[in-house]
């Protein structure tokens, strides 16, 4: 059966490669916002969506956040990490010039990443941002008359037919992104190419009122338990200042006994929980020379 899966793009971006690892030989369509990839999940355009969540320099991407907060009938459904190494490329009609490119192309975050390599191993440079690396990629392989270059990844050297005349040049070198897969319904999608590397459950959760000790009782929960949370960030619900949904990570899939136990006792003292999925996740480190 082929799965039309859609991703954040276009072509060329991390989220392409996190889409190659999990659904290789499936058809895929790039859409342009994250708001636009929820909606096309949502209203049956394409039957699982890719965005990413964090980035381990940037933090959580908030507006995936919010829209999972107000699309709860999309469910996460798995999950894969992407080392993110960035890469200068040029056209390849300008190979013996690289060293005299002008402007230099990417994604704002990408341009931030490198900013040793942009300062001290490249001679100045106008810099200009694009909404995604992929697109500053296609820019350059359609613009061959211009000393002008892009920071991207491989798949974008790939896809636009541009060549690597740097590779590697980010400033930290363990930096990842971890991308959700999101589907109508919670069943964890389990993938063909890649090893599970393990398990979480994502809750979302309320807080019954603003009173001292109530955020400790709802970790108190999953601690006499043993439950090992993975993650826990707030986000504002949008109602009134100091008012947040939190969200937690727990290294471990739904059960028949003592998640929904303790859904129960959270649901006891007044707390609003949402399970927001419970599925394996990858990583794609291994993999990134086969896609």
């Amino acid at each position: 059966m082929s799965y039309s899966v859609g991703y954040l793009g276009p072509k060329g971006t991390f989220t392409s490669m996190a889409v190659d690892a999990l659904f290789r030989g499936e058809k895929h369509m790039p859409y342009q916002t994250i708001p636009d990839c929820f909606d096309a999940v949502k209203f049956g355009h394409v039957k699982y969506v890719v965005v990413p969540l964090e980035n381990t320099l940037e933090g959580t991407v908030n507006l995936t956040l919010d829209y999972l907060i107000e699309s709860k009938q999309l469910k996460i459904v798995s999950e894969i990490v992407v080392p993110i190494r960035q890469h200068f490329m040029v056209h390849k009609d300008n190979v013996s010039r690289w060293m005299e490119t002008d402007v230099i192309y990417s994604h704002p975050h990408a341009l931030a990443q490198c900013h040793q390599f942009l300062t001290q191993d490249m001679r100045p440079a106008k810099k200009e941002t694009y909404n995604s690396t992929g697109a500053a990629a296609q820019f350059v392989s359609e613009h061959p008359e211009l000393l002008i270059g892009a920071i991207a990844n491989e798949k974008a050297a790939e896809t636009y037919d541009l060549t690597i005349v740097k590779p590697n040049i980010h400033d930290i070198e363990n930096n990842h992104t971890r991308f959700v897969v999101l589907h109508k319904n919670d069943t964890a999608l389990r993938s063909k190419n890649l090893p599970v590397k393990g398990f979480k459950t994502t809750f979302m959760i309320a807080l019954p009122t603003d009173h001292a000790g109530a955020l400790h009782q709802v970790l108190s929960a999953f601690a006499w338990r043993r439950i090992n949370l993975s993650k826990i960030e707030s986000r504002p619900m949008k109602t009134a200042l100091g008012q947040y949904y939190f969200f937690i990570d727990i290294e471990q899939k739904m059960d028949d006994i003592l998640i929904p136990n303790t859904i129960q006792e959270l649901e006891a003292i007044g707390c609003q929980v949402e399970v927001l999925g419970s599925y394996p996740y990858y990583h794609v480190t291994e993999a990134l020379d086969q896609l």
